[in-house]
């Protein structure tokens, strides 16, 4: 999706730096002024990226002309879209430079994963491969300052963990989801509702997945009970047994309490890692790997300490 916008708003010659910056800014800013009157508003931003082949969806595309319209006039004009620009480039540079460990102007896949694992995030580098590939314009499996400036160009993110958030949120990256350790949330995403609405697409989720294997719950429950070296209980035999007491409803027999208790269950979880992390917040504000993990094993444990009735 990005890699439009490196061909279409960016000529080449201004990609690889030969032009200057500025007329990058004022080529970018006049294919998103779409009525040439010398300003652009949300619309037309919203608009404009649409075009570029960059939804960044509305939450995003409204934080990023917050952050330019400094006057507050609901209208960006060229000094203001040039000044959020530049603004944002040096803290993508910032970026940049903390994942490029080698100082060789190119980021690979082995610095991706050294990076994220000092964040406390463990990926493989086929995953970090998979991130590159979503930036690299080339076809090289390494990212230049070039293409990563471009990519992210437009990307609200403003520092290296907004970044990481980014790529978990996104289908970019599935560093996947652990029942011990809960998702963490930034004060922004708490603000705006957003929490709510990944913890609720977390509950319907795990739901469908509870429905979907609730049959084999069943059967291995019943297995457990009623196979003995005198009975012998295979899957197929199993199943007629339930069809044959309850019909077809009973392989979802007692699956209602299963699906009720995902949301207290997501709730208390994410509370109680909440609480955790601040207990375990060294002095300096920063909480470390092993604080992080002794936090999400113990929200884990409150969180089936207190639904555990209805386990039973």
């Amino acid at each position: 999706m990005f890699h439009l916008l490196r061909g279409f708003a960016f000529p080449a010659a201004a990609c690889d730096g030969s032009r200057d910056g500025d007329s990058r800014y004022a080529n970018l800013f006049k294919k998103l002024d779409l009525n040439e009157d010398g300003r652009v508003d949300i619309a037309e931003l919203q608009t404009g990226l649409r075009a570029m082949g960059i939804p960044l969806g509305k939450e995003a595309e409204e934080k990023i002309f917050k952050a330019g319209d400094t006057n507050q006039d609901g209208q960006l004009d060229f000094e203001e879209f040039m000044q959020y620009l530049k603004d944002h480039e040096k803290k993508m540079k910032l970026a940049f430079k903390s994942l490029d460990k080698n100082n060789d102007g190119k980021i690979e896949a082995s610095e991706v994963v050294q990076s994220l694992k000092i964040l406390g995030i463990s990926i493989s580098e086929k995953q970090a491969e998979k991130i590159l590939q979503s930036i690299d314009a080339d076809g090289t499996m390494t990212v230049d300052w070039n293409e990563w400036r471009d990519h992210f160009m437009f990307n609200p993110a403003t520092d290296i963990e907004e970044i990481i958030r980014y790529w978990k949120h996104s289908t970019v990256l599935d560093i996947g989801d652990s029942l011990t350790v809960p998702d963490e949330f930034t004060e922004e995403e708490k603000k705006t509702g957003q929490w709510w609405k990944q913890l609720l697409a977390g509950g319907v989720a795990g739901a469908v997945s509870r429905t979907g294997t609730a049959p084999l719950d069943r059967l291995k429950v019943m297995m457990q009970v009623h196979g003995s070296k005198s009975n012998k209980m295979n899957i197929a035999s199993g199943f007629k047994q339930m069809l044959k007491e309850g019909g077809v409803r009973s392989l979802w027999r007692g699956n209602g309490v299963n699906v009720v208790k995902i949301a207290p269950e997501t709730a208390i979880k994410f509370w109680a890692y909440e609480q955790y992390k601040k207990i375990f917040t060294k002095d300096d504000g920063k909480l470390g790997t092993i604080e992080r993990f002794v936090s999400g094993s113990l929200a884990g444990a409150t969180a089936q300490t207190s639904i555990y009735p209805m386990e039973v």
